[in-house]
This record gives structure tokens, sequence and C-alpha cells, in this order.
């Protein structure tokens, strides 16, 4: 069995990067904190959102914990899917809409 670059066990490390730049570390888990507390947004909805995110930008760190962290929220699979597909039709959304972009490009240079 090959190992994967990828380490699942990494995920618990991840507050060790404090360590090689403790200013800048501390800051930006006192902001990420920040974005998870309860607001305009119920953490259970930011939740869904990072989930969403996380598949977007491909992350498995990210889709570990935030699958984890929505069971524990209660969120079900069927949300949690529905999440993803949300991600998944804004990615393809925003590469396609850039084809108007070409589509412009196009009938300038083939004029």
């Amino acid at each position: 069995m090959s190992k994967s670059y990828y380490d699942p066990a990494d995920l618990r490390k991840f507050g060790s990067i404090t360590e090689w730049s403790e200013e800048l570390g501390e800051k930006f888990f006192e902001y990420y904190n920040k974005v998870f507390e309860e607001g305009s947004l119920s953490a259970r909805e930011k939740s869904l959102i990072a989930l969403a995110v996380a598949h977007v930008r491909q992350c498995p760190y990210c889709i570990d914990a935030y699958t984890k962290d929505g069971l524990q929220r209660g969120i079900t699979k069927e949300e949690m899917m529905e999440a993803v597909h949300v991600g998944a039709a804004i990615e393809s959304g925003a590469t396609l809409v850039h084809g108007v972009q070409m589509m412009n490009k196009y009938n300038k240079l083939s004029m």
C-alpha cells in the first residue's frame, strides 16, 4: 500500500503552525475562531459553508474537519451533500461565465 502525500494525522498538528511564526499564527487563529462564532449566521450555517468551500478548494483536511464538525452540529448527510452541490454549481458556473470573456476576445480578434 503506497503512502499518500495527504496524512490525516496532520490535521491534528494544525495548531503547531504558531511554532514557526507565533505572532502571525496567533493572529490567524484569533481571526479564524472569531469568524466561526455565532453571528448573523449560525455556527451550523457556517459549518455548511465551510464544508462547501472545502470541496471547491479540494482541501482534504478541511473536508475531514467540517464533515466531523457538521456531524457534531446535527447536520444530516443530505444537507452536507446539498452544500457540496451548491459549491460545485458555483464553481462550474464561475468557470463557464468566463466563457463570455473568451467569446468577447474571439469576436474582437476575428473581426
